[in-house]
């Protein structure tokens, strides 16, 4: 699968850009997945149904499916500090090379990475020191904090970002890290 990552602080506008980019991309034929990283409690699940009585009752995992969608809910005992890599290997299709993985948030994980940057947010750049950083995106390129080679797009150009993205080749193929030694 190929990933890239979305990368930017709060309201920079990374959802609005992947589901921008999920279009483009779902265009040339390509599958799409997004992993979204949430920094509080959040519940997918509602009060009175069968799965939220499952889960109230103790159940560890609850998967709901149906012919068009799968959920799974996993509670943890203890807080899990998730990184990209554990959220990649819960995907469903890591070995397939027309699947795209949007990662949105990890600013600091390890995947080649779209910075999402605003002169008024008023808040540091990645760019100029993450070498995940691949390309910059921003409607004021005049105000970037340090000079850089790397491409520049508009908020406005998903057509052009997945065309970019595109033509990298596998650029963007994800490599699992070796496991830890035993």
């Amino acid at each position: 699968m190929k990933v890239l990552g979305l990368a930017g602080y709060s309201n920079a506008g990374k959802t609005t850009l992947a589901t921008a980019l999920m279009a483009e991309l779902k265009a040339t034929g390509a599958r799409v997945s997004a992993i979204k990283h949430a920094h509080e409690h959040f519940d997918i699940d509602h009060p009175g149904k069968d799965s939220h009585r499952l889960r109230e009752a103790g159940a560890f995992e609850v998967l709901v499916a149906s012919g068009t969608r799968m959920a799974l809910m996993r509670e943890f005992e203890q807080p899990v500090d998730w990184n990209v890599d554990g959220m990649l290997a819960q995907m469903a299709a890591p070995q397939d090379r027309e699947l795209w993985v949007l990662v949105e948030g990890f600013r600091h994980g390890a995947v080649l990475k779209i910075e999402l940057w605003d002169a008024a947010a008023d808040r540091p750049a990645l760019y100029p020191e993450d070498p995940y950083v691949v390309a910059v995106v921003t409607d004021a390129p005049h105000t970037l904090p340090a000079p850089t080679t790397l491409p520049v797009f508009s908020r406005h150009e998903a057509p052009a970002i997945a065309q970019w993205l595109t033509s990298q080749g596998r650029r963007f193929d994800y490599t699992h890290p070796d496991p830890l030694p035993q």
